[in-house]
């Protein structure tokens, strides 16, 4: 894959095309559980026949960045990347599901001024439960011996042990919940419940997606 980021046909090309796709991006803390609900909704929707495919923000930065910088710069023009790699895709009538923190909510908006039918699930989940879990998850992985999927293994960990020693730690950007904090957007579509199990979780998106879908 080049550097160079696809080109993406404009919010008003998109509808004057008669474009179907749309895109629901999942956000929020490392360890609020949203790839969890992600891929349950992915497999849903698919179980029902829907064109729908799921892009992972931790995926595609490797793709971006093989040889990652890991600095502020370089995470605003992954974020970019993935809102122009979706908007194509959507212009193209594909359905997605976005799963990516992106903490900053002007990243967030900008893929919504980009893809004209987008959606955003928001998983609220408090700091301290999505610390205890993502560490729970690195110690499983540890255990199984896989960190596929993860980007840092147990980062809030070491943003921690670094922000109280003061010592950089290799491969670590700024961690959200951390060194920065999570802009939620008023106007994000469905907000979850973090706490709340997951099946339930994922049948209030689905209740959403579908009436989404068919209101538009």
């Amino acid at each position: 894959m080049t550097d160079e980021a696809p080109s993406a046909a404009s919010p008003a090309q998109a509808l004057a095309g008669g474009a179907t796709g749309w895109a629901i991006w999942f956000t929020g803390l490392p360890g609020s559980g949203k790839s969890t609900i992600a891929h349950a909704v992915h497999a849903a929707l698919r179980a029902e026949g829907r064109d729908a495919r799921l892009i992972m923000m931790d995926d595609r930065r490797k793709e971006y960045f093989p040889k990652p910088a890991y600095t502020d710069e370089e995470r605003a023009e992954a974020y970019r990347r993935f809102a122009l790699e979706a908007a194509e895709l959507v212009a193209q009538g594909h359905g997605l599901i976005l799963d990516a923190t992106a903490h900053r909510l002007e990243w967030r908006r900008e893929a919504r001024a980009l893809i004209p039918r987008f959606a955003e699930v928001l998983v609220r989940c408090p700091l301290v439960e999505a610390m205890r879990r993502e560490a729970m998850r690195s110690l499983e992985a540890a255990h199984h011996g896989k960190t596929r999927g993860y980007v840092t293994p147990g980062l809030y960990a070491k943003a921690l042990g670094r922000k109280r020693s003061g010592v950089p730690v290799p491969g670590l950007g700024q961690v959200v919940g951390v060194d920065v904090d999570f802009e939620e957007d008023p106007q994000a579509e469905c907000v979850l419940d973090a706490l709340l199990p997951v099946p339930e979780n994922t049948a209030t998106v689905l209740a959403f997606v579908r009436g989404w879908l068919g209101a538009a």
